[in-house]
């Protein structure tokens, strides 16, 4: 992987990895995949010096493909902790957990949720919406057994309404003497 890390991708990886206090002090490899966006690896049974791989495609690297790859490790590690916050397993469970996690995560669309395509063709004026459904649906998680069917449903309602103009200017009228 060292040929293929790019200046940007350690950057990346940097950054993603501060969002991840729970994978301190853990050792990570990461390698590289053409076959996908990027893959985790995680050990059959639990070992106290567990090898923990994330494979990344360097060359479409983005904070969400690393932060959904690292928070598979998140969820194989809450998994084997007493205690420690459980994070489900899955790979649309992945995608609310790492939007949820950091604003940082939100630079592209997440591949496993379901999207109307009017919030992923236009993701960067949906993501700050969809990254608080995502975190309202982890709250409703403890009471609501179909969260993911509720958020997928909501998400659906984005995609229904129209995008207002972010900005939010309006054309300035001056009072003219005239």
């Amino acid at each position: 992987m060292k040929r293929r890390l790019t200046r940007r991708a350690v950057i990346m990886l940097e950054a993603a990895l501060r969002q991840f206090p729970e994978l301190d002090g853990k050792k990570i490899t990461i390698g590289h995949t053409r076959a996908h966006l990027g893959s985790a690896l995680l050990p059959r049974r639990p070992e106290p010096e567990a090898k923990l791989t994330i494979r990344l495609k360097v060359r479409k690297l983005t904070y969400n493909t690393i932060g959904h790859e690292l928070t598979h490790l998140a969820q194989w590690l809450s998994r084997q902790s007493a205690g420690a916050a459980r994070i489900p397993g899955g790979e649309k469970q992945c995608d609310v957990w790492t939007l949820a996690r950091s604003r940082l995560f939100c630079d592209d669309a997440p591949g496993y949720l379901k999207l109307p395509r009017a919030v992923r063709e236009n993701w960067p004026k949906h993501a700050a919406s969809v990254r608080a459904l995502c975190i309202a649906a982890i709250r409703k998680r403890k009471t609501h057994r179909f969260y993911l069917k509720w958020l997928e449903a909501e998400i659906k309602q984005l995609g229904r309404r129209p995008l207002s103009d972010a900005s939010g200017r309006k054309q300035l009228s001056l009072p003219w003497d005239g």
